[in-house]
């Protein structure tokens, strides 16, 4: 009797077992789909955001840290852009609302936030 009681013991346990691990790599399944979803996601182009007359912070974590970010003085100083929250976007490319990929490379122009963007830029803009 003891070892009827022991062999039924142990198929209960191995039963236990497998229902674990096939929820184990259902749930593994689920997060691979998961991540192949994002992946896709992080694939499909994505429309690009209006940062014109905003601040060159926001420029910088609004866009995918693998974007290459040019950034340029249009105000005619040719200077160099040491504190980004001290200067906002005149001009950007692409433009606004065009598809744009993970790794694609953005320019801005710049001007000190006190400062207006220049008229030529302005015209251009249009």
């Amino acid at each position: 009797m003891r070892r009827a009681t022991v062999v039924v013991a142990g198929a209960a346990l191995a039963l236990a077992a497998v229902a674990v691990s096939s929820s184990e790599s259902a749930t593994a399944l689920e997060g691979r789909e998961e991540r192949v979803r994002e992946r896709a996601r992080e694939r499909a182009p994505q429309p690009m955001p209006d940062f014109l007359g905003k601040g060159l912070w926001r420029v910088l974590t609004a866009l995918d840290p693998r974007t290459r970010l040019d950034v340029h003085d249009v105000g005619g100083g040719d200077r160099r852009v040491l504190w980004p929250p001290n200067w906002r976007v005149c001009t950007q490319h692409p433009a606004p609302g065009t598809a744009r990929g993970p790794r694609r490379r953005v320019v801005v122009g710049v001007v000190k936030n006190h400062e207006p963007c220049p008229a030529r830029v302005l015209a251009a803009r249009r």
